[in-house]
């Protein structure tokens, strides 16, 4: 899972900026090793960082109302989060630039921010999402709809960080269906546009890291991070 991820994240962005391809797959290289995991980790996290700030923030100020800027930002989210719980995974154990329960507290806000601006672009941008349901699915606005609010209520519990847990598996699932579904017969049959490609390395991108988030979630979802108990850390990562 931790190699998925920073393999599709850098090809999502290797694919928008040009100068930095060389220096993203050298850090989806670095990820591999375990001594240069978490310095890989955090690296990818500024990066993406920087990225959301410098050329999607101006977005934000020119268009504060048009939907499709968060939806942009939202994608980015995911993988700012999964980034930097794998940078927490892998310093777990060691001193860390900053403190455990607030770091994954971030993560876990971001990740469900990303949740709720994807939710409202299935309902805002109706047209367009429903055309993508498989026509053997039958009732495209159906789905559409219930996709958009399964995002809702996802985002929904990981910010109301009592239903974190149940928040991030159901997003998790949500997504992978999505681009199992809706992307993959797209690329069997071979007939994809370059918007449709990169549709695809995006959502299996998110899938991914959607995936890394639910998996770092204890039983009890964040809320213990920040009670009065010391918090346990993540759950250890699955790896290949």
């Amino acid at each position: 899972m931790t190699r998925s991820l920073m393999w599709w994240s850098g090809l999502k962005l290797s694919s928008t900026v040009s100068p930095s391809t060389t220096g993203v797959r050298l850090l989806n290289f670095g990820i591999e090793a375990r001594r240069t995991a978490a310095p890989a980790a955090l690296l990818l996290f500024v990066v993406f960082l920087a990225w959301v700030i410098v050329f999607k923030g101006p977005f934000v100020l020119q268009a504060p109302l048009v939907e499709g800027t968060y939806q942009s930002i939202g994608e980015n989210l995911t993988w700012l989060a999964a980034a930097l719980l794998l940078y927490i995974q892998g310093r777990d154990g060691e001193r860390e630039w900053f403190g455990r329960p607030v770091a994954q507290q971030a993560a876990y806000l971001l990740y469900g921010l990303a949740l709720v601006a994807f939710g409202f672009s299935h309902f805002t941008y109706l047209e367009l999402t429903a055309p993508l349901v498989p026509k053997w699915m039958q009732a495209p606005v159906f789905w559409a709809y219930l996709t958009g609010s399964a995002y809702l209520l996802s985002g929904v519990g990981l910010l109301s960080i009592v239903a974190a847990r149940a928040g991030a598996a159901l997003a998790a699932i949500n997504i992978m269906l999505i681009t199992l579904l809706v992307w993959g017969p797209m690329v069997v049959s071979g007939d994809l546009t370059a918007m449709h490609w990169q549709e695809t390395v995006v959502s299996t991108a998110i899938m991914v890291s959607s995936w890394v988030v639910a998996a770092s979630l204890n039983d009890r979802g964040w809320i213990e991070l920040s009670g009065s108990r010391p918090a346990t850390g993540p759950r250890p990562l699955p790896s290949r």
